[in-house]
C-alpha cells in the first residue's frame, strides 16, 4: 500500500515515515485493503476553507476526512481516501490540555482513518463507538513500537 504524504504546514515537524508506517498498521490491523491513502498536513486557514466549503463551517477543525472508495471493496487498486490534519490544532489543543501535540495528531489520524471505515461520530452511540475505536487503534500503534506519548 501506498501512503501519499502532503505538507503543506509548518507548525509541527513530521516524520513522515512514522506516519506512513502508522497508516500502514492500521489497515493492516482493521483488515483493510487498498493501493493508497492520501494524507495532507494542512494550515489552519486551509483546513477552516475545507470546512467551510464542504461541511458549511467556517472554523478551523482538527480533521477531515473525504472516503472514495469502500474499505470492504476487494479491489487491491482502489483509494481508500484522503485525510485532511491540522498540526496547529493538534499543537492549540495540546497546549491548552496539558497533552503532548504528537499524540494529538496521531489521534487526529487515527479519527480521519476510521472515518474512512464508515465510523461517524454524529450521534452520541456513533461517537462512543467511535471513541472505543480510537483508544483500540492508539493502544495497538503503540503496542507496535509507535512512541506515542500518553
Amino acid at each position: 500500500m501506498h501512503i501519499l504524504i502532503v505538507n503543506q504546514q509548518k507548525d509541527l515537524p513530521l516524520l513522515k515515515s512514522e506516519i506512513a508506517r502508522s497508516m500502514a498498521l492500521l489497515a493492516s490491523y482493521k483488515r483493510v485493503k487498498c493501493r493508497q491513502i492520501n494524507l495532507y498536513f494542512v494550515t489552519k486557514k486551509k483546513i477552516a476553507l475545507l470546512h467551510e466549503q464542504f461541511f458549511n463551517d467556517p472554523s478551523p477543525t482538527d480533521c477531515i476526512s473525504f472516503p472514495l472508495d469502500d474499505p470492504q471493496n476487494e479491489d487491491e487498486e482502489s483509494i481508500l481516501g484522503e485525510i485532511f490534519v491540522c498540526p496547529k490544532v493538534a499543537l492549540e489543543y495540546a497546549e491548552k490540555h496539558g497533552l503532548e501535540p504528537k499524540h494529538e495528531l496521531y489521534l487526529y489520524l487515527v479519527h480521519g482513518f476510521l472515518h474512512l471505515l464508515g465510523y461517524d461520530d454524529i450521534e452520541p452511540e456513533e461517537r462512543r463507538k467511535m471513541r472505543r475505536q480510537e483508544a483500540v487503534c492508539m493502544r495497538y500503534l503503540k503496542e507496535q513500537g509507535l512512541f506515542l506519548e500518553n
